[in-house]
């Protein structure tokens, strides 16, 4: 057949070949209709890729012969064969792999983000109660849930990260009558006692309401005072709300997550409008005293008002899931929560599907999914607790990751090195991104044994093996001396060996990688991927040298080519390479190149000061990696009798031009003693 005129270099690989199949399977069985073709990797023995074959074919290897025949002529794939019964086996060019590897460099990683069909998500996660802490538990629903949201922005939709905490409803008029109880003159004070407030609601607040009647019936009447708007007690609730999202903010700051709260009383003006449309529809009905949903399958139903006229989670759930489609106009909805809350979301999409606002197809848009997680244990293989018996708090667990990370460091001599200021920020960096990737890096669904020796290792998939792995790549760079910038648009990728190639085509998968984790919804697919890359290079570095090698230009093009992919999946699952640069040793804030000039009669050697750029990851440009700079330049005078240098203040009427090929120094006509100097690798 005729070449794929749609073909480009990059891209997903998967879907490119699917691509060239179904035009061959068109070619080749004109008047039949078949499903997407199904491309997975295969086994290296036979190839990169392979096509399966489909089971209603009656001759299967025959059908894989024609299949093979007829592929479009592409650039892409160096040979084919048949194997077993049917399967097309692709082996893919090592020069398209170079090429799209280069063309990334030269036109950025967002190349390689894959194209999703849908333009608005809403991430639900996080989501703690008001007036408690964050603790173990919610590491899991924030970690996971910002690194999904990190990994739709990448791919280009717009994502509304959502945290619907707990701020209405009977826990408030209990804590507000505590509070009136214990602190009548908490109106008085600067702030409410809210540590104390935490600290006894699980202890006392809850025994109170359970075994006092009288308190019960306080906390019941408070409940209705607030919801009905009296000045007290909104004063309360707001002052309990604004402390308590002071507290969050920081372990999120801590974190490095952002999101907005849109909390249970945001919702609550809408909640009788909503169900008032559901009784219209005739979807809720009488039940026991309750007005309720019935949900196909189900024995029991969903309840979404009480017997007492109060509303409940589901209420609040729905009318969220209504605000998400009809106001936000999302068409993805997904719910980051432990597994235990699996059931219940899954009578609310019941539920809003009979409404009419989901499609009876699930893969249909818009959808909803709920992304359950298992839990977190001690060593004892049970919920991972103090020695107490409490719940651990997330600020805690935080804290000893950094000084068990700060402590390595000083054990590594690195205290009489660095400033106090550069310890903490490392430790920091270390600590915090050792335990995010520690939560993300197997499959979600299943519970993890936490232990700090796992978390803090520097072997295995661990955020510290791969930090130091980044650190020695850009190590590489550094003492090569060579302008990326320039080698990125004039130098050549060859991947001339196994090694060479491997590493290339895992490259390669970047797209197809990240698609797989946006549409399963699955971080830990990223975690494999980059470990996954950390050893294709160790592979490459142990066995090819690259600095003074014949080769050194294609492979220092590899080096920057991993180093660009480890940045942006380090940003998606939440570490944070350029702040932990230091805790191996290297310096990455300043590193320099050398030119020599003849100037007039002097001969200058030209100090190029270059830094590496971190630009700010906020929401508005998320996904920029770090840019190498120049920050400066100085120039000495080299004394060739005795070897040493002198500092030049100024160039006077001269001006400089330096570059890698070429230095050279002229004459102007300029009255000013300012340093002139002009580099072809300045990409200020």
């Amino acid at each position: 057949m005729e070449a794929n005129k749609d073909e480009e270099c990059g891209g997903n690989i998967k879907q490119l070949l699917a691509q060239m199949f179904a035009r061959s399977l068109k070619g080749t069985f004109p008047n039949e209709a078949y499903v997407q073709p199904l491309i997975a990797i295969c086994n290296e023995n036979f190839g990169d890729y392979q096509w399966k074959t489909m089971p209603e074919f009656k001759n299967p290897r025959s059908v894989g012969e024609a299949i093979m025949k007829n592929l479009p002529k592409s650039d892409m794939i160096e040979s084919c064969s048949v194997a077993g019964p049917g399967f097309v086996n692709v082996v893919l060019s090592k020069t398209w792999l170079a090429k799209s590897i280069q063309k990334m460099l030269v036109e950025g990683i967002q190349t390689w983000a894959p194209k999703l069909s849908i333009k608005r998500a809403v991430v639900d996660f996080s989501s703690p109660n008001i007036a408690k802490e964050l603790h173990v538990g919610h590491l899991r629903s924030t970690v996971i849930g910002d690194t999904i949201a990190r990994i739709l922005e990448f791919s280009g939709v717009e994502v509304l990260r959502r945290n619907h905490v707990g701020d209405w409803g009977t826990q408030f008029g209990m804590l507000m009558e505590f509070l009136f109880e214990q602190w009548p003159q908490w109106e008085d004070d600067k702030e409410i006692p809210i540590k104390d407030l935490q600290a006894r609601l699980l202890q006392t607040i809850q025994k109170r309401f359970d075994n006092d009647s009288s308190f019960k019936e306080r906390a019941q009447k408070a409940v209705v005072s607030l919801q009905s708007g009296e000045p007290k007690y909104l004063k309360a609730w707001a002052q309990i709300c604004e402390i308590s999202r002071r507290e969050f903010q920081k372990v999120y700051n801590r974190l490095k997550v952002h999101i907005e709260e849109k909390g249970e009383s945001f919702y609550n003006p809408y909640i009788s409008r909503v169900l008032e449309g559901l009784r219209n529809e005739g979807l809720i009905e009488e039940s026991e005293g309750a007005q309720v949903i019935q949900i196909e399958g189900e024995t029991i139903p969903l309840i979404v008002v009480k017997k007492d006229g109060g509303f409940n989670y589901a209420s609040t759930d729905l009318t969220a899931l209504w605000y998400c489609l009809n106001e936000e106009k999302a068409e993805w909805i997904i719910y980051v929560t432990d597994v235990g809350q699996r059931e219940h979301f899954e009578m609310v999409f019941h539920a809003a599907k009979r409404a009419g606002w989901l499609p009876s197809d699930d893969n249909a848009y818009p959808k909803v999914t709920h992304v359950g997680f298992g839990l977190v244990l001690g060593v004892d293989h049970r919920r991972l607790r103090t020695r107490c018996n409490e719940v651990v708090r997330l600020a805690d667990l935080l804290d000893e990751a950094k000084k068990l990370s700060k402590q390595a460091l000083v054990d590594r001599g690195k205290a009489a090195e660095w400033t106090e200021e550069e310890l903490e920020e490392t430790a920091e960096a270390v600590g915090y991104g050792a335990v995010k990737y520690f939560d993300l890096k197997d499959n979600r669904f299943t519970d993890y044994t936490f232990s700090f020796k796992l978390v803090l290792n520097d072997k295995g998939n661990t955020a510290v093996y791969l930090l130091y792995a980044h650190a020695r790549i850009c190590s590489i760079i550094r003492k090569s001396g060579k302008d990326m910038e320039e080698l990125k648009k004039v130098g050549e990728i060859v991947l001339g060996n196994t090694h060479e190639r491997a590493l290339g085509l895992h490259l390669l998968q970047f797209s197809e990688i990240v698609e797989e984790a946006c549409c399963n919804l699955l971080p830990n697919v990223l975690c494999k991927y980059l470990y996954d890359l950390s050893d294709y290079f160790t592979n490459l570095y142990n066995n090819c040298k690259v600095n003074g090698s014949a080769e050194e230009t294609s492979r220092l093009l590899l080096c920057e080519a991993t180093a660009v992919a480890d940045i942006e999946f380090d940003y998606v699952t939440e570490l944070d390479n350029l702040d932990a640069y230091k805790s191996f040793g290297y310096d990455y804030e300043e590193y320099y190149y050398y030119y020599l000039v003849e100037s007039v009669g002097q001969l200058l050697v030209i100090r190029q000061v270059m830094g590496i750029d971190i630009p700010t990851m906020d929401y508005d440009t998320p996904w920029l990696y770090p840019r190498r700079l120049t920050r400066r330049f100085e120039v000495f005078e080299l004394n060739v009798d005795d070897g040493m240098l002198e500092k030049v203040p100024s160039l006077g009427n001269k001006s400089v031009f330096i570059g890698a090929s070429s230095s050279y120094s002229i004459e102007v006509s300029l009255d000013n003693h300012e340093l002139h100097l002009y580099s072809s690798a300045d990409l200020i």
